[in-house]
């Protein structure tokens, strides 16, 4: 501000050189001559019309100078400012110019309150990584003084982390750690439905800042987190709505409940990582959902499918595994979710979106691609049908070998037909013809009966697995005859 101060004391010192009039008179008594006053133009003079500006009084003190070095010089600056508007006839020039100079003496207020160009970009307060942000449009609203961040006219600061916003004047403020710091160290649901522990339990102060709370509102309104089950005041809690994981897996309730502002922050970090495994949280959820029945059985064929795309090139190529890169833990395993996943399986759209993939993916093994159809298999068990794959609806494999197996029995010997779609024998020339969504093969009663039964479950024992251990004996006994002397 010194720079201010000289330049006031300067105007102070001399004179207005376009205040002077062209020619000045001297008195008839010899005293100093005094300067001839200029008539008003009229409407019609054309000098009159045509003001440069010349004849303003640039260098004079106006009505709110910024000629203030401190807060309470400035705020003097600007009561004076508004005196000033409001003595000024309305909707006259001057009283716009009083306005405009108020708004200038109110920046240069903020950006003593609020430095902003000699501010570092990074800021790193508690492990969280504030960068200053460049927008000027954006209206925000600060997470530690719950007021509106205006850009145009304050510096505010964004955590990369966790998206915690603040005025620059409350960085060092802030007292609660990142919560990106949380979801690195201890990916984890709290699992249990509201646990509430009363007020008392916490003194009877915020949770997060220790402020006084009561629930009549005295000092200040006890705001219940329904993540948590603790209660906040209102600059922590701003009744904001989020889905709770816990009542998602044991009620199947998706409905957004209050929840705190790091509560908030946190959620939204956590809503698509995959650190839900349902069979361990809640079986029974299987039972009654059949979505997700669906969608755990697309997820099993589609990692039967990812062994054929990592083996081919077209597959490669085509990076038919990207269309899952929103999901990657779909192809990992079958068993974890995230709360974004159960979130899109009630409202109908990871199925449909799912079952599109999982028909994108089938139709590159069995028709497009003659690579992937060459390692299909054939039934261990009747030798006969079609080309078989995994992650065919029909098919069982073995979890031992791999090998594949038609899952539905043959004629069971009684007249009767099982539901499940056989594969039959031709033994005649009698006629055939296909129905069901399976094809099914049926026949008149000149067809042969089918040369085996080609069922097969858990509970069967795989021939391919019984080749293979007698296969292996046999190399152990010719292996020790072979040391014999």
């Amino acid at each position: 501000m010194a720079y201010d101060e000289r330049l006031a004391r300067f105007r102070q010192a001399h004179l207005n050189p376009f205040n002077k009039a062209p020619e000045q008179q001297e008195h008839p008594d010899g005293g100093t001559p005094a300067p001839a006053r200029r008539p008003d133009p009229s409407p019609g003079d054309p000098e009159g019309a045509l003001d440069l500006g010349l004849a303003e009084d640039h260098f004079s003190r106006p009505v709110g100078l910024i000629l203030a070095s401190d807060v309470q010089q400035l705020c003097q600056a600007i009561e004076e400012c508004k005196r000033a508007i409001l003595a000024l006839p309305e909707h006259s020039e001057r009283q716009k110019d009083a306005v405009v100079r108020l708004i200038h003496l109110r920046l240069k207020l903020q950006e003593l309150k609020d430095p902003g160009e000699d501010e570092p970009n990074i800021r790193v307060v508690l492990e969280h990584r504030f960068y200053k942000e460049k927008s000027k449009s954006v209206k925000q609203t600060c997470d530690k003084c719950s007021t509106i961040i205006w850009g145009l006219i304050q510096t505010w600061y964004t955590c990369t982390g966790c998206y915690y916003r603040c005025h620059s004047k409350c960085l060092p403020l802030v007292s609660k750690p990142c919560v990106r710091a949380k979801v690195s160290h201890q990916a984890e649901y709290q699992l249990s439905i509201c646990p509430e522990s009363g007020l008392d339990s916490q003194d009877y102060r915020c949770a997060e800042c220790r402020a006084p709370v009561s629930l009549r509102g005295v000092p200040s309104e006890a705001r219940q987190c329904d993540y948590t089950g603790l209660y906040y005041c209102s600059s922590c809690h701003w009744n904001d709505l989020a889905v709770v994981p816990a009542r998602a897996i044991h009620n199947w309730d998706f409905e957004p409940r209050k929840v705190s502002r790091c509560s908030m922050r946190y959620l939204a970090l956590m809503v698509s990582r995959p650190v839900l495994k349902l069979r361990e949280i809640n079986p029974l959820l299987f039972n009654y959902v059949e979505e997700l029945v669906e969608i755990r059985k697309l997820r099993q064929d589609i990692l039967l499918m990812k062994p054929y795309f990592i083996t081919c090139k077209e597959a490669m190529e085509a990076r038919l595994l990207l269309q899952l890169q929103d999901r990657q833990h779909f192809v990992e395993n079958d068993e974890m979710y995230s709360l974004q996943d159960l979130i899109d399986i009630e409202a109908g759209r990871l199925s449909c979106s799912l079952t599109e993939i999982h028909t994108l993916f089938a139709k590159h093994i069995k028709l497009d691609c003659e690579r992937c159809q060459a390692k299909g298999f054939v039934c261990e068990l009747c030798k006969e049908g079609d080309v078989l794959f995994p992650f065919d609806s029909h098919t069982s494999v073995c979890t031992d070998c791999s090998a594949v197996f038609h899952r539905y029995g043959t004629h069971t010997g009684d007249g009767r037909f099982p539901p499940g779609p056989p594969m039959w024998h031709r033994g005649g020339t009698g006629h055939t013809h296909t129905h069901g969504r399976h094809g099914v093969r049926w026949g008149d009663p000149t067809l042969s009966r089918p040369r085996r039964d080609c069922y097969y479950d858990n509970s069967t024992t795989c021939p391919k697995c019984a080749r293979l251990s007698l296969r292996k004996q046999s190399l152990f006994q010719d292996s020790g005859t072979e040391a014999e002397p």
